[in-house]
């Protein structure tokens, strides 16, 4: 099976362990793929600066990767002190790609800490170009009953109100051409049964890239979502259940596995560059899926 092979990729062993939210890393079994021995750019971002929420680990170091070796400088914003070796690992395969990196611990969830964020990155790299909202929260529930008020609030806070508080503090950093880019969910097109408020939240989130689009077209900033699939990272044996990390990717998608992390992060690239400079107010899904059923 050749690597091009879209069905070759990671299936989660039988014993991965289990982890406390957010997951580390170098507990994954396998480990994921962020693009570091494979991802080749080619000056798409030349110059520019990026904030990445959630920026540390799955998703966010790939794009982290991604975006450095296209020619930006990176700031990685993460949550606790338990993602903090992920975020400075992150910073590192920034840095060897001859780009400045900044980590940055704060909770989306506080607007000051997410200005606090902006503020540090803009001063660390004299601009603003680029907002990836990538931070997420979800804890498996098996019914509505199960979901407490506190975790409720908690994924809404994280998931949605989050994504405003980096947008308001960003915006007055960010000139004509700026892009801003959420990260959305299948889950958001087809449902999942046992993740109902952070499907709920992925719903929101559509939407508000949508309504944000065309808030900020006339000011020439374009604003787009990456809504992927089933995708390998430290918070699927962190917040979900044994039976589902085991079978995780297996009968959602067609090539019968989760996507790495690397796989997800030329779509970041795609819109955040010049050539996707006509998109805006779009959903693009990397889902490995068919989602209108």
């Amino acid at each position: 099976m050749s690597d091009r092979d879209p069905r070759r990729g990671p299936t989660p062993a039988p014993d991965v362990p289990l982890q406390d939210a957010p997951g580390r890393e170098d507990m994954l079994k396998p480990q994921a793929d962020h693009g570091e021995e494979s991802y080749r750019g080619s000056g798409r971002l030349e110059g520019l600066a990026a904030v990445i929420t959630g920026g540390d680990s799955g998703i966010g170091r790939a794009t982290s990767i991604a975006f450095a070796r296209e020619g930006a400088d990176v700031a990685i914003g993460y949550y606790s002190d338990r993602e903090e070796a992920d975020a400075e690992d992150t910073a590192g395969w920034v840095e060897k790609a001859g780009r400045r990196a900044l980590t940055h611990r704060f909770d989306v969830q506080d607007p000051e800490a997410c200005r606090g964020f902006v503020e540090a990155a803009t001063e660390a790299f004299g601009r603003l170009d680029i907002v990836v909202n990538n931070a997420a929260y979800q804890q498996e529930r098996r019914s509505i009953l199960d979901i407490t008020p506190e975790q409720l609030d908690s994924t809404f806070r994280t998931n949605i109100y989050g994504f405003f508080y980096m947008v308001q503090a960003a915006l007055p950093h960010l000139e004509p051409g700026a892009v801003i880019l959420n990260c959305g969910s299948v889950v958001a097109m087809a449902g999942y049964a046992t993740l109902l408020d952070y499907s709920a939240t992925k719903g929101a989130i559509h939407t508000f890239t949508k309504s944000l689009a065309l808030s900020l077209a006339p000011e020439g900033i374009r604003v787009n979502c990456v809504a992927p699939g089933p995708v390998w990272t430290p918070y699927i044996p962190a917040t979900m259940e044994a039976e589902s990390v085991r079978s995780f990717g297996e009968e959602e998608t067609v090539w019968g596995r989760p996507a790495q992390p690397a796989e997800i992060a030329p779509s970041f690239v795609l819109l955040a560059s010049k050539e996707g400079k006509y998109y805006t107010g779009e959903i693009l899904a990397p889902t490995g899926m068919e989602t209108s059923r």
